[in-house]
């Protein structure tokens, strides 16, 4: 069984305050609407969306409503208050929607938004510190952990079995049992 990880993929400058929820994958239309992949095991929580941060690739962050949105083919239509183009909805392909973190559920124990685990310090139980977990890679299993250091990638399951510590405050994860990765 693997390590619950609540969806909300990337981290911003200041991931204390804001919960992704939601990836913007391209303009749809005429009139500035978006695709949008849900990044949240929450169901419904887009469609109850109201007032978002929508954050672009580049570090930019606009405030806006959700005036429309429609399920469609896996994902999500959502039209924004700030976009009336596809061009303008355009310079936002890859950002994020996120909601301030006081609407975002409390998660069970044992369970981390995503956003909360990138940029932390990963160690073996030894204390050797293995680098910094820098993106949560989805696979048809378990997600892995994508840790980098100088240069270097491992790639650490998320289960139970390996994950030994969370520390959310303290910004670092204790891993366990991956001799062999780092061997590889």
């Amino acid at each position: 069984m693997g390590t619950p990880v609540a969806s909300s993929a990337e981290a911003t400058a200041d991931a204390t305050d804001w919960v992704a929820v939601g990836k913007i994958v391209k303009p749809f239309g005429v009139r500035g609407d978006v695709r949008v992949l849900s990044l949240s095991d929450v169901p419904g929580r887009l469609q109850g969306l109201k007032q978002v941060m929508l954050v672009a690739p580049d570090g930019r962050t606009v405030s806006a409503s959700v005036v429309r949105l429609r399920e469609e083919r896996g994902g999500f239509v959502v039209g924004f208050d700030v976009f009336s183009t596809p061009e303008e909805a355009a310079a936002f392909r890859g950002g994020l929607i996120q909601i301030a973190r006081g609407q975002a559920p409390p998660l069970p124990e044992g369970q981390y938004y995503e956003c909360d685990l990138i940029g932390m310090t990963v160690r073996d139980e030894a204390g050797l510190v293995l680098g910094t977990l820098e993106e949560i890679v989805a696979t048809g299993g378990h997600p892995v952990f994508a840790v980098r250091r100088e240069g270097k990638e491992v790639l650490i399951p998320a289960t139970r079995s390996v994950v030994a510590l969370v520390d959310v405050a303290g910004r670092t994860m204790t891993v366990r049992g991956i001799e062999e990765l780092l061997d590889a």
